[in-house]
């Protein structure tokens, strides 16, 4: 293991929330706006760039289904070579580092090499985009659980979700558009009915923010139909339920007159 010389810069992994500006904790908008080096996805919200000084160089690692900008390890190294070189790092991802931002890799990377890391937890995608939609993913009329899962990656079908999606529950799915189908049929033979209510959630808290809602049988035909893109998580169970959502929004309602 490297050892820390005393110009080695430290290394911070950011969580831009879901996109809008005003949901970034003060430490990450006191950070960007500091940084003289930002390394960023492709999901932070341009508006959040607009934030960083004007000479502060801004590096996309921007990662596409099929198609990274950068593979993981170049990133990995690019953070480590910038911060042994004496510059500190602001690695900004959106939603939350550690939840599938693969921050684990790079703050592991950093640690290795010797280059201090510190962790700047953000809202995640599904926990924004769920309270922009009034869709709590617990209620205790609803759902007591709540999972995350990845929808894109080796292996989906040898996965094993049995009992995470269902009564009481609540399953959200990153990465889950180029999917859909699989997922779904993948659900159903686990034993989850065609008709489970789902919501598909695009840009999330962003002006464009959409809140799509279908059974689970017909999720693959509402992600095509209405042309889904990323960003986008999709939320399975009976907090989706326009009714639920109705009904918290009364309630918001009531309680501003």
């Amino acid at each position: 293991m490297s050892t820390t010389s005393p110009t080695t810069g430290k290394v911070w992994l950011v969580g831009a929330g879901p996109g809008d500006p005003d949901l970034l904790t003060l430490r990450a908008a006191r950070l960007v706006m500091q940084a003289r080096l930002i390394v960023h996805d492709g999901l932070v919200d341009p508006a959040i760039l607009a934030l960083a000084r004007a000479d502060a160089r801004l590096i996309s690692v921007a990662k596409r289904r099929s198609r990274h900008t950068m593979p993981q390890d170049e990133i990995n190294a690019l953070l480590v070579r910038e911060a042994l070189a004496g510059g500190d790092v602001v690695r900004l991802k959106g939603g939350d580092p550690f939840i599938f931002g693969r921050g684990g890799e790079e703050a592991e990377a950093c640690r290795t090499a010797g280059v201090p890391v510190e962790v700047v937890p953000g809202i995640s995608a599904a926990i924004g985009g769920a309270a922009a939609a009034l869709m709590p993913l617990t209620h205790r009329r609803a759902a007591s659980v709540v999972s995350f899962v990845a929808g894109q990656c080796k292996g989906l079908s040898d996965q094993n979700w049995a009992g995470l999606a269902g009564q009481g529950r609540t399953l959200v799915i990153y990465m889950g558009l180029a999917t859909a189908e699989a997922i779904t049929e993948k659900l159903i033979a686990d034993g989850l009915s065609p008709e489970m209510p789902v919501a598909v959630i695009e840009n999330a808290t962003r002006p464009a923010m959409r809140v799509l809602r279908a059974p689970l049988a017909g999720l693959a035909d509402v992600v095509t139909r209405h042309k889904v893109k990323s960003p986008a998580v999709i939320v399975i169970g009976e907090v989706t339920a326009d009714n639920q959502t109705e009904q918290l929004r009364a309630l918001a309602l009531e309680a501003t007159k």
